[in-house]
């Protein structure tokens, strides 16, 4: 029979994972979509082993999971009710929800990074 973690435990291991600052970043970066580890390395500005190893135990705890397209691996948040703590917790330290966005700036070439800066840049140019 195995034994069931009691409540207080498994919140403390919940907030003891998503201690670490990048995994943050990670969790807010992934948002309600998805991302990639190259997408990731460029919006973080961060290696792509240290990343890895965060993801590596975002997925070991159950918050993140991952599907592969070709040769390119998407994460996403296994309950993106995560990131209403994270902006939960923010407030209670006086951070404006707005302030945890992600600026995007992605220099990612993946394909699907690769589409939404085409879609992106046609969009602008019909703009002018």
């Amino acid at each position: 029979m195995k034994k069931q973690i009691p409540p207080h435990k498994r919140i403390s291991d919940l907030l003891t994972t998503i201690s670490n600052p990048v995994r943050v970043q990670i969790l807010l970066a992934i948002g309600t979509g998805e991302a990639c580890v190259c997408h990731l390395e460029s919006l973080l500005e961060l290696r792509q082993a240290y990343i890895s190893q965060q993801l590596m135990t975002l997925r070991k705890k159950k918050l993140i999971t991952s599907r592969r397209e070709g040769k390119y691996i998407y994460y996403r948040l296994v309950n993106p009710e995560i990131l209403g703590v994270i902006q939960m917790a923010g407030e209670l330290v006086g951070i404006h929800k707005d302030s945890l966005e992600i600026q995007e700036h992605s220099n990612c070439e993946c394909p699907k990074c690769s589409v939404e800066e085409t879609v992106n840049s046609l969009v602008q140019q019909e703009q002018v």
